[in-house]
């Protein structure tokens, strides 16, 4: 064996070489150069032991020109050390083709010095990498709780949950369940970088083998979910590893957070296990605290608008009836004539704004985020919908007890009608004023008991004249 200290420079090159970088893949490509120049193999390459994939990952150097067989496997003159990794072996070293002559054993000696080292290097590029995952994911999960804290609506909360986590997870797919009813967990949100196709809606069936462990806040590992038979869902067969986390906290369960990835993809390796399991955690917190905020901001909303209702009813309408019981009194003094038709005018005006702010005081009852369920509350959500087109709110006014006179089929087609009518107002130029009138002491043409719909606005109707009056109205 010849002396291998006359090569001792190029080995201490080789070995800082391998030590410059602090990326896996970068630190990697550095050893399998350093090899190739230290021996003065043609080419060298590095198979990675990888019990996930069929054959060894490779890396090799520039001196392999496309189309030329790999050094691993060949049985002409090569030289093949291990490089081991905290006691473990990470990968192979392999060296052909030495345009000088076969390999020696001070080939073999220094190739083995710098396989220790290369060891060395990628403990440190693997540690490195882990602080580097450890470090987004806190940054998503910071980036998570800020966003959700800005007072997020329910559904583009979990959007945001789910997306970033994607993102951070290297995922197909982010996707929300939440348990239903039946007892089964259901889809509700899905984030994918393209079309999320049919996603959403998609059941996880009572029964199913998973569904214990995720209704019981036990995180779900999968290696293929298309046929892992613990899988029953119908889109199972789109995704490879997946793993399901759930979104608990203080024994609360929110849904269950799942990020696929696409057939053949790369497993999930046990510290994204652990990082993913900790977001979800501290993503189930962000939840329910951007909840609870948002509960506290409606009660407030909801305390103001009733202590604003109650002004309204003790001090206007009480006012405005008062002053509408002095004018009557004096119409009724006065006996005829203009004064009498002038004080006729202005009680009616007086008895319209007192409607009008009945009106006002029940839609600042209403909660501010919930749809409404009275007939009352949807028809005042109509002409507020109605008033993003016309720049103003329509004037709505309600005669007789609507809630129970008017039966649910009735108010379903006067709710048309009037979406029609106010589509129509809006469509009309000149409008500056739309008033809106429920009537359920109407009388019909027949005689019978009804409820009349009556749209006004002030804007000019197709033929030209100003002001259009739109009627419709049912038997009871």
């Amino acid at each position: 064996m010849t002396d291998p200290v006359p090569r001792l420079p190029s080995l201490l090159e080789a070995v800082l070489s391998v030590g410059t970088d602090l990326e896996l893949r970068a630190t990697l490509q550095h050893i399998v150069d350093g090899a190739a120049e230290l021996t003065g193999a043609r080419c060298a390459a590095l198979a990675m032991v990888d019990p996930k994939h069929e054959s060894p990952v490779e890396i090799r150097t520039a001196g392999l020109a496309a189309g030329d067989r790999s050094p691993v496997g060949r049985t002409d003159d090569f030289l093949a050390v291990p490089i081991r990794v905290d006691d473990e072996v990470f990968g192979n070293l392999y060296l052909v083709d030495k345009p000088r002559g076969p390999f020696t054993d001070e080939d073999e000696q220094l190739l083995r010095v710098l396989a220790t080292q290369a060891g060395i290097a990628i403990a440190n590029a693997r540690l490195y990498e882990t602080a580097r995952q450890r470090e987004r994911w806190i940054e998503g999960a910071a980036a998570v709780t800020n966003a959700l804290l800005t007072g997020e609506a329910a559904a583009d909360a979990l959007m945001t949950v789910a997306e970033r986590a994607r993102i951070l997870a290297d995922a197909s797919a982010g996707v929300i369940l939440q348990p239903t009813e039946e007892g089964g967990m259901e889809i509700v949100t899905a984030s994918t970088p393209d079309d999320p196709g049919d996603l959403v809606g998609t059941m996880i069936e009572p029964g199913s083998p998973v569904l214990e462990q995720l209704l019981g806040g036990r995180p779900v590992f999968v290696e293929d979910s298309a046929t892992d038979t613990r899988m029953t869902t119908r889109v199972r067969h789109r995704f490879g590893p997946s793993m399901l986390l759930p979104l608990q906290t203080a024994g609360r369960l929110i849904g269950t957070l799942a990020l696929p990835r696409h057939r053949g993809g790369r497993p999930y390796t046990p510290v994204e296990r652990l990082l993913a399991t900790q977001f979800a955690s501290q993503a189930a917190v962000a939840l329910v605290l951007a909840d609870t905020q948002q509960r506290r901001a409606r009660l407030a909303v909801l305390e103001d608008r009733d202590r604003i209702a109650r002004d309204l009813h003790d001090l206007v309408v009480q006012r405005l009836f008062a002053t509408g019981m002095m004018l009557e009194s004096a119409q009724r003094r006065t006996g005829g004539g203009d004064v009498h038709d002038t004080l006729g005018r202005a009680v009616d005006e007086l008895q319209s704004t007192v409607q009008e702010v009945r009106t006002a005081i029940f839609a600042l009852q209403q909660p501010p985020a919930d749809a409404p369920t009275t007939f009352r509350g949807r028809v005042l959500r109509e002409t507020a919908g109605a008033a993003a087109l016309l720049g103003f709110q329509p004037s709505t006014r309600f005669t007789g007890a609507v809630e129970n006179r008017v039966p649910e089929p009735v108010a379903a087609h006067l709710l048309t009608a009037l979406r029609r009518a106010l589509a129509a107002t809006a469509r009309r130029t000149g409008v500056s004023r739309v008033e809106v009138a429920v009537d359920a002491t109407a009388e019909l043409p027949d005689g019978r008991a009804g409820v009349r719909l009556t749209v006004y606005d002030d804007g000019t109707a197709d033929e030209g004249t100003p002001g259009t009056t739109l009627t419709w109205q049912s038997p009871l």
